[in-house]
């Protein structure tokens, strides 16, 4: 049986809908360090050749990302960090556009990254805006919540930096965020999935929204040696 997409939602946005963000070392690939962190390695059991591809692409020092895989990293990559967490899909999530949302561009970049520090949604960085659209509210001109997509796999799209400023919470703008991305992802013909730390509270709000977890998974990374 073929693994499903989102087994290893980076290799199958790297090499379909996101191809053209691909680096390749033999058949290892990843996005450039500016867009996002993430690796695709060509099967969830990595061969030698493979984690030493791995090794090149992200330099002495860097790290890999090991969720997705099977198997653990070479003697002598220690594991830096390590969370569990969920994927959730879209079961009958109601999307609605919102007249308050204005699409991000690339000037919004600094108060979107701006907005991250305060908030530590997850890896965002200054091209990220790049991997699809992103969402703003304002409130008297300042960037108060945003929510984007980022990894796309074939008929997935990944809804990520859901963040609001904590100024701005109890006003359900997560929500509207939220919903309005899975009605364009919808538009589009294709799915809504998201992945979220396992002790998250916005867990139990995206389940009330209508997502529902897939399969739990472990974020982690491993430092190249050297």
């Amino acid at each position: 049986m073929s693994p499903h997409p989102l087994d290893r939602p980076a290799w199958s946005a790297l090499t379909g809908p996101h191809a053209h963000f691909a680096q390749r070392r033999g058949d290892v690939l990843r996005y450039p360090a500016d867009v996002t962190p993430f690796l695709g390695m060509p099967s969830s059991t990595p061969t030698a050749q493979d984690w030493a591809d791995a090794a090149v692409l992200v330099g002495p020092g860097g790290l890999v990302p090991l969720a997705g895989l099977d198997a653990p990293p070479p003697d002598g990559w220690p594991v830096t960090w390590q969370v569990a967490g969920v994927q959730l899909v879209d079961d009958g999530v109601v999307g609605a556009p919102d007249a308050e949302a204005v699409r991000l561009t690339a000037d919004d970049v600094p108060e979107m990254l701006a907005l991250v520090e305060r908030t530590r949604p997850g890896p965002f960085l200054p091209r990220t805006i790049e991997l699809g659209t992103y969402l703003g509210v304002r409130d008297g001109g300042a960037l108060v919540a945003m929510a984007g997509e980022r990894l796309h796999p074939p008929g997935w799209t990944e809804i990520s930096a859901v963040c609001t400023d904590p100024a701005a919470r109890g006003r359900g703008l997560a929500t509207r965020l939220v919903r309005a991305l899975v009605h364009g992802i919808r538009e589009r013909g294709e799915q809504p999935f998201l992945h979220a730390a396992a002790d998250n509270p916005a867990v139990a709000l995206y389940e009330s929204l209508g997502f529902r977890r897939r399969r739990s998974v472990t974020f982690a990374a491993a430092r190249v040696p050297g």
